[in-house]
């Protein structure tokens, strides 16, 4: 993790010592009070509904050897008295996030491990906690932690990686044009990999070619001596390869690819298995989560653990004891016999796609239902996306199809134009209401799928399934 003197972090973030020594150690960094650990710095952010400045005292109490504030002493003249009685450095600095990345930058400089840069429009994070596994059965993995793949999210990952670190794997996220670059600035990947190039936040970038250019920054950060993993039955992985300097290793269903799949079959829980045929043998996977989509993500994280030194016994392992991120392709049974496939933390027209085929091929002792939300930052295309899986879903034999939201309503028009029953499509407006319409709907043996994007809050659907109102 993060170790240097308070002299040293104060030249980095370009701060102001208010009180305490220079000469005193900081182990670990946090931006919540609650997760202090004696030895770290807290970083006080001002948040839209919190203030970090507000919890300066609690961080002291927990052990904190440093505080970094942007509000001036005297706003936080009670926590800052506390500070200097404990002996605790304060630094001011102007910008909280500016100085948590001038730290992690600083950080990566003293870091030689092996750094692998995870994105894409679908399946990165899944694609990331494959990854995990794998490499985790050799070795010491630091790896992003649940969605922490933004500004703040990459440099505290960085942050958390120590010199026992054998490889840093890092997911990245995007919302605009230059956002990966700056990320790369921070991470400096030595290893760099693209899921796919799909139309999420289109409505930000205006186009799929914008898209991939956006992504297309992870691997044109990727040094020469680096290696970039690419899907190979991606369309746009062609265009993103030419950009490369480094060793491009592809991966997908081809046999052209270096890491590629044969024989896809999936169960009555739609729980994938193939043949995983690699240059240094082939072997049969079963994956333990549902979704035929889910093949090219251990795909995937197999040619990235190849490249690493993974032997292909524990590379079969790590795929099929991965545990994968909550919120995505989640599946238990609930205490009222009904199954869930919770899969309520984004959307996009693919990763929708890809769960309604999931929800269709699973062998169900009750229906089928399909509890959709809108699909957001498709701009100009959002209505006729939702429309199409509208359609999609009336030809694909789920049962029941449930939508929330204006755009969700959409999904409902497009299951109707394709001819299924009207009396089987129940459209909502609110979570709640659709949590209502689902305690009179769903019974024992049904198997019911969540999905919408992450503003639509569908989790709440989620929980009321797992505790019914009475």
């Amino acid at each position: 993790m993060l170790t240097l003197a308070v002299e040293t972090l104060v030249e980095v973030v370009a701060g102001q010592l208010v009180t305490g020594s220079e000469d005193a150690m900081v182990n670990g960094l946090v931006t919540d009070s609650r997760d202090v650990d004696p030895g770290m710095a807290f970083v006080a952010f001002r948040g839209v509904s919190a203030d970090g400045h507000d919890h300066l005292e609690q961080a002291v109490s927990h052990g904190a050897r440093a505080l970094i504030v942007t509000r001036s002493p005297g706003d936080i003249a009670a926590a800052v008295e506390v500070a200097e009685r404990a002996g605790i450095a304060v630094v001011r600095v102007p910008d909280a996030l500016k100085a948590v990345q001038a730290l992690a930058a600083h950080h990566r400089d003293r870091l030689f491990c092996p750094v692998i840069g995870v994105t894409g429009s679908t399946g990165k994070t899944t694609t990331k906690d494959f990854i995990t596994s794998v490499l985790s059965t050799r070795l010491r993995v630091t790896a992003t932690l649940g969605n922490q793949n933004n500004e703040l999210g990459v440099p505290l990952t960085l942050i958390r990686a120590g010199a026992d670190t054998d490889v840093l794997v890092v997911e990245m996220a995007m919302r605009g044009s230059g956002q990966i670059a700056q990320l790369c600035e921070i991470a400096r990947p030595t290893m760099g990999l693209v899921t796919n190039v799909g139309t999420s936040h289109i409505e930000l970038l205006g186009s799929e070619e914008a898209i991939a250019s956006a992504k297309g920054e992870l691997v044109e950060a990727v040094p020469p001596e680096g290696m970039v993993f690419l899907n190979s039955d991606d369309v746009r992985s062609a265009p993103l390869a030419d950009r490369a300097r480094a060793q491009v290793v592809l991966y997908g269903l081809g046999e052209e690819c270096e890491i590629c799949a044969r024989d896809v079959t999936v169960d009555a829980d739609s729980r994938p298995s193939f043949e995983l045929v690699t240059p240094g043998g082939t072997r049969r996977v079963t994956l333990a989560i549902p979704g035929r989509h889910n093949v090219y993500n251990a795909l995937a994280a197999a040619a990235v653990a190849r490249n690493v030194g993974v032997p292909l016994d524990d590379i079969i392992s790590g795929l099929e004891s991965a545990e994968i991120t909550g919120m995505r392709m989640q599946v238990f049974e609930s205490a009222t016999g009904i199954h869930v496939i919770n899969d309520a933390y984004n959307a996009n027209p693919t990763s929708m796609r890809a769960a309604v085929e999931t929800l269709a091929g699973m062998s169900v002792a009750g229906r089928r239902v399909a509890v959709l939300g809108d699909m957001a930052e498709l701009g100009s295309l959002a209505e006729l996306a939702h429309f199409h899986i509208g359609e999609e879903i009336a030809r694909s034999g789920i049962d029941t199809l449930v939508t929330v939201g204006e755009l969700g309503a959409r999904f409902a028009d497009g299951a109707r134009a394709a001819g299924m029953d009207t009396e089987a499509i129940r459209p909502c407006v609110t979570v709640d209401e659709a949590s209502e319409v689902l305690d009179d709907l769903l019974s024992p043996g049904d198997v019911v799928l969540v999905k919408a994007s992450r503003v639509m809050g569908l989790e709440r659907v989620v929980e009321a399934i797992v505790e019914p109102h009475v």
